[in-house]
């Protein structure tokens, strides 16, 4: 069953007994009231975004700062004009699909940085980022997830990759995978997302107190912790020859 808008504004302002810092079960930080619509609440994207530091070509830029006042060309997407050149001579070198800029899931992996300007940022369909709501939330007794906006989903941007659940008990910022279709702008502070709460069944399980929780606390967008590669698994499928 999930919660209306106004009693998401209820539930944050009641104390629950049952919760473990006897407080409301829903916190949103900063909150503004004008934010909470029907059944979510409006969550805005961090000035800060990354990628992953292994998928970025040499000499290639993230990101481009929007000028209104000036049309960005494909040179405008390369630290200098040799990089560009070298682009231009050896495209295959800058295609994404070259195995050279292969992702491992098993690892952890070092970011780039970009800062939003105000002024906004055109965002390249070759990269994935990493982005952050602004705001910090915390869950409990409830069941949260977040999904991109109408107007978001409009311009094709997708604001995250099948990892849209919360947890009860999670506490923190939200990263967000953001994809788009198109050189696409964004700007910090935009309305990037809602945030959805439902009620469940069952005994609880807080993700603030598994052990094998990985992003609890966070603040800015986080990279991928390393995926597990359990041993259990993996004598599995070779007792059924299946390796």
């Amino acid at each position: 069953m999930q919660l209306t808008g106004p009693e998401i504004l209820n539930v944050m302002k009641k104390s629950n007994p049952k919760n473990p810092y006897k407080q409301p079960d829903i916190v949103i930080k900063p909150f503004f009231r004008n934010c909470l619509g029907s059944n979510s609440y409006d969550l805005h994207l961090a000035p800060i975004i990354k990628v992953y530091k292994c998928t970025v070509p040499a000499g290639m830029k993230i990101a481009i700062p929007y000028n209104p006042d000036k049309t960005a060309t494909m040179r405008d997407w390369f630290e200098s004009d040799v990089a560009y050149e070298n682009y231009a001579k050896y495209p295959l070198a800058y295609d994404l699909s070259n195995p050279r800029y292969t992702l491992d899931s098993a690892v952890k992996k070092e970011t780039v940085e970009y800062k939003l300007p105000e002024t906004g940022a055109i965002l390249n369909p070759r990269f994935g980022y990493l982005g952050s709501t602004i705001e910090y939330t915390e869950t409990f007794n409830l069941f949260p997830y977040i999904d991109g906006k109408s107007s978001t989903g409009r311009n094709f941007i997708s604001v995250h990759q099948t990892a849209g659940r919360g947890d009860d008990g999670f506490c923190g910022n939200w990263t967000l995978e953001i994809l788009v279709t198109h050189p696409t702008i964004v700007y910090p502070g935009m309305r990037i997302g809602q945030i959805y709460y439902e009620q469940f069944v069952g005994d609880r399980k807080p993700y603030n107190e598994n052990p094998a929780s990985h992003y609890n606390n966070q603040q800015t967008a986080t990279a991928a912790a390393p995926v597990p590669i359990d041993a259990q698994i993996l004598q599995y499928l070779k007792q059924r020859d299946m390796l």
